[in-house]
């Protein structure tokens, strides 16, 4: 649509479909893809495998001392079509998705020595390049300065079920209330914790998608897009 490189930073709550949105508007425009959240998750799957976490208990020292063994890279998958995260060369796309995972990521995510790591990383990725990264703080604290910032968000009670449908069709034995449990508990520590909360940059365009499809969503994302690139070039 332009030679310029468009920094697109899209924030906003757990299960709403950021990934989803962002992956679609990386394709329509040709952009690199950086999937924030999956990076945590895969910071907080190494953790259980190390056994830093579980059973409640989260060792903190150990997951910072540990952050020089992590390192993540994203892939596009021509067979399935969609983005890959690798942990140290790894394909774990599947199982950071886990309920295992989605447990801890929020409080793992909240430790600010791995919050400046992956933003490390994160900048690191995206240079030279138009990007499309989603997250909790993307426009906020990553990129503060980008040219598109949306915030997404919808009702818990939705988010809760396509999380829950996302599960199941996946084989997974889930509870739907086990995940709602989850999304709020996830909505309460990403708004209020002190590093990098959740919350909606001043100049981001709010996408509620409770009640709309993904084509709408993406229609809606590409229209602003098309606004930003016409004010640049007007």
């Amino acid at each position: 649509m332009t030679e310029r490189n468009i920094v697109i930073a899209i924030d906003g709550h757990s299960s709403c479909g950021k990934s989803t949105l962002a992956k679609s508007l990386a394709r329509e425009l040709g952009y690199v893809y950086i999937d924030s959240g999956a990076m945590y998750r895969a910071v907080t799957l190494y953790a259980l495998r190390k056994s830093w976490i579980g059973n409640g208990h989260i060792d903190k020292q150990k997951i910072i001392d540990g952050l020089s063994e992590i390192n993540i890279s994203f892939q596009w998958d021509e067979s399935t079509e969609r983005n890959t995260t690798f942990l140290n060369g790894e394909n774990v796309e599947d199982e950071i998705r886990q309920l295992a995972v989605s447990q801890y990521v929020s409080p793992v995510s909240a430790i600010a020595e791995v919050r400046t790591e992956m933003v490390r990383q994160q900048r690191e990725q995206s240079k030279n390049t138009g990007i499309v990264m989603d997250g909790r703080d993307i426009g906020t604290v990553v990129f503060p300065d980008a040219d598109l910032k949306i915030f997404m968000t919808a009702a818990p009670e939705i988010r809760s079920q396509r999380r829950f449908k996302e599960l199941k069709d996946k084989g997974q034995e889930v509870r739907y209330e086990d995940i709602l449990q989850n999304i709020e508990e996830r909505d309460t520590i990403d708004s209020g914790r002190e590093v990098s909360p959740l919350i909606k940059a001043d100049d981001a365009e709010v996408l509620d998608n409770s009640y709309l499809t993904r084509d709408e969503q993406l229609r809606w994302s590409l229209s602003k897009v098309k606004e930003k690139i016409e004010e640049y070039e007007s």
